[in-house]
């Protein structure tokens, strides 16, 4: 029994499938023709969705954005483009759901309270980060720390909210039968 089968699901079986923080990373022709044969016909949803860069306060975002922009750049694998565009030029080749006109993007936001030593575990985590700590090079040295310090102690407030905006793309595959074969499907 092919791999796509055995490992996910037949034919048309799927209501909904969830992309989260992922699809920039996807060879997307092959990623989309199994959606396509996976998701029920006709209207089998896909919603993918990517966060941006968080959002703070004029002043720390003022500091972010040389980090994010000048210190970190070099560090961010090409694909990153496609978060940045907020999946505005991903290709999406599904039909806009019922009640909508377009696919998206479509913004939400997500709110975290956080205090600025939960800021920079976060800015840690991303992989420019991690790939510029893995050549030996510490991206949140002592004058950027104290840059972020300064604007966020700016106005005595020690917890911030830290909004991240969220982008969504949101289709379904339309009433035409899925004639693929599952040999033309590659995982």
């Amino acid at each position: 029994m092919d791999e796509l089968q055995t490992l996910i699901g037949s034919q048309s079986s799927f209501d909904l499938i969830t992309v989260a923080q992922a699809m920039h990373w996807f060879d997307l022709p092959a990623f989309y023709h199994q959606v396509k044969w996976l998701l029920k016909k006709p209207n089998g949803v896909i919603a993918a969705w990517c966060y941006t860069t968080p959002e703070v306060n004029p002043a720390v975002d003022s500091v972010f954005q040389r980090f994010y922009t000048v210190d970190t750049a070099p560090f961010w694998d090409p694909a990153r483009k496609l978060v940045d565009q907020k999946y505005e030029t991903i290709d999406f080749p599904f039909e806009a759901v019922d009640g909508v006109e377009t696919t998206g993007p479509f913004r939400f936001d997500t709110e975290k309270v956080m205090d600025l030593e939960g800021y920079f575990t976060y800015l840690r985590s991303w992989s420019a980060y991690q790939a510029a700590k893995g050549k030996g090079l510490e991206l949140l040295g002592d004058d950027v720390v104290e840059g972020f310090k300064k604007a966020w102690d700016e106005d005595g407030v020690s917890s911030k909210t830290v909004t991240f905006p969220v982008y969504l793309r949101i289709g379904k595959v339309g009433s035409s039968n899925c004639s693929e074969s599952l040999a033309e499907i590659k995982v």
